[in-house]
Parts: C-alpha cells; sequence; structure tokens
C-alpha cells in the first residue's frame, strides 16, 4: 500500500512554523506501508487542488491523507 500525506497550513507552508501533525501521521503509517510523499500547501483551495491531484494521478497513492 502507498500512501500520501498533505498538510494544509500557511504558516507551515511558508516555513513561519513546524508542521507536527504531518511527520506524525508519515511514523504511524510506516508498518502498514510506504508513505512515498509527505506536502504541505497554503490553505488555498487552487492549492489543494492542485497537491491533491499530483498524489493521485502523478504519485499513485493508494490513499491520501490529509
Amino acid at each position: 500500500m502507498i500512501f500520501s500525506v498533505l498538510t494544509v497550513s500557511d504558516r507551515c507552508s511558508k516555513g513561519i512554523c513546524e508542521d507536527k501533525s504531518g511527520p506524525l501521521i508519515v511514523e504511524f503509517l510506516t508498518p502498514y506501508g510506504k508513505t512515498k510523499e509527505y506536502i504541505t500547501v497554503p490553505d488555498e483551495q487552487k492549492e489543494i487542488e492542485k497537491a491533491l491531484i499530483y498524489l493521485c494521478d502523478d504519485v499513485k497513492a493508494d490513499i491520501v491523507f490529509t
């Protein structure tokens, strides 16, 4: 099973603060399959849509955790 993790955060995407939830999810998923991609995007609909399409169509993730 291939996983991807998408974190939506304006501050984390700009490097203002550290994303703690995304890495925690990646760590939790490790025994169940491979996390192929982990990305952070700003809280903007177009950016979220673009990231989800990328993770589904290009990365071919079986499940995307947001």
